[in-house]
């Protein structure tokens, strides 16, 4: 997730008085089907497979049952970096490294680069199964739709698709038209998790039985993509709507989420991620209690922003490595604080280049930090 992207929409001068908005609930849209795309998902069988692979990292809980599957506690991430060449060849060589190290877990966006990190991705992806050394059963990949992005933009009038603040949308319409390019990105028939990103982006542009009501029809179309194999799960993607406390500018009402989704898709619903900052300069999940309560709701957060940008990398306190013991970096103390928070299922940090991968895999060779260490790190 990023914190903000920029306005890219430029609205026509003219709007066809014709056009007719498709149905509130679910959309069908015409561009939605993208060509012939690998098959297959995540499953409990694959990803344990994979982890079996790397009994070293398995005997140090390198992994965790998600929903079932067998996944890594740290994730590889695509949200930084230019859009030229040299940075294109650095993601999908940092992929390939990623799954060839034991990582199963993978996130990007449709607005990350630009479409670039979802090729990247794509392209690594499509190597490695090409060659036999991978089954797409084996990992889990996650994208995210909300922002404009540029050469990726639906037909349809602006008005119709209830952009906001000339730059995000969850109208169901747009939110096809985005996964099918998802999916034509990476190449994949089914997306695993496909999050909302960054909802809370139009809390303060509407009322907020508007913006919960925008919500609905977003999952109820999110349920229907369940029903055409297109994902598995839904979230929300987030940057503040789970920092702040309830009541607060930008703050997302999980129980209010919830119940959306049991009406768009009953108990068996499919919202089940959850994905927001978490690290050493950003621990307000942990202090306003909301990740302490997502076990008994069912959810499953993903940690992003687990270096901050890189700028937890290097000038980390040095008491720090005597209570999370194991790391040998400052990179890995990072990593080995998000990934151990209570709530916490996977940390993601952005990795573009090989040597990163390689340094934040170092985390595999020891366990997650118990509770009793976690708590000392805010004595």
């Amino acid at each position: 997730m990023n914190p903000a992207s920029p306005s890219i929409w430029s609205a026509p001068t003219a709007a066809s008085s014709n056009w007719k908005s498709p149905p509130a609930s679910v959309s069908t849209c015409t561009d939605a089907h993208p060509p012939m795309l690998t098959p297959g998902f995540a499953t409990a069988a694959g990803t344990a497979r994979l982890a079996a692979r790397f009994p070293e990292a398995q005997a140090n809980a390198f992994y965790r049952t998600v929903e079932g599957l067998t996944l890594s506690t740290l994730g590889i991430g695509s949200y930084l970096g230019a859009m030229d060449e040299a940075t294109d060849l650095g993601y999908e060589a940092a992929v390939t490294a990623a799954l060839s190290g034991g990582i199963n877990f993978l996130d990007t966006s449709l607005n990350y680069r630009h479409q670039r990190s979802e090729r990247n991705f794509g392209s690594a992806l499509a190597r490695l199964m090409e060659r036999g050394l991978l089954a797409r059963d084996e990992f889990a990949i996650c994208t995210k739709a909300g922002f404009l992005v540029p050469n990726a933009l639906p037909d349809s009038p602006p008005q119709a698709l209830e952009i906001a603040g000339s730059s995000h949308s969850m109208h169901p319409a747009f939110l096809e038209h985005q996964l099918a390019a998802s999916r034509t990105n990476l190449n994949l028939e089914t997306i695993d998790v496909f999050y909302l990103h960054n909802p809370e982006t139009q809390i303060a542009m509407q009322t907020e039985a508007s913006f919960y009501d925008r919500i609905a029809r977003a999952f109820a179309q999110c349920e229907a993509f369940v029903e055409r194999g297109w994902i598995r799960y839904y979230g929300t993607a987030t940057w503040n709507g789970y920092r702040k406390r309830p009541g607060e500018d930008a703050a997302l009402d999980i129980d209010r989420l919830l119940s959306i989704a049991q009406s768009a898709g009953g108990d068996q619903h499919h919202f089940r991620f959850v994905q927001l900052p978490l690290n050493l300069g950003m621990c307000e999940a942990l202090s306003n209690g909301f990740l302490l309560r997502l076990p008994e709701l069912g959810l499953h957060a993903i940690a992003s922003a687990s270096l901050l940008q890189s700028r937890l990398t290097t000038g980390l306190p040095a008491g720090l490595s005597h209570i999370l013991r194991g790391p040998t970096s400052d990179a890995q103390l990072a990593l080995q604080f998000t990934r151990s928070a209570p709530g916490i299922a996977i940390a993601l940090a952005g990795m573009s280049r090989i040597e990163h991968v390689r340094e934040n895999l170092g985390i595999a060779h020891f366990p997650p930090a118990p509770r009793v260490d976690f708590d000392r790190v805010f004595e």
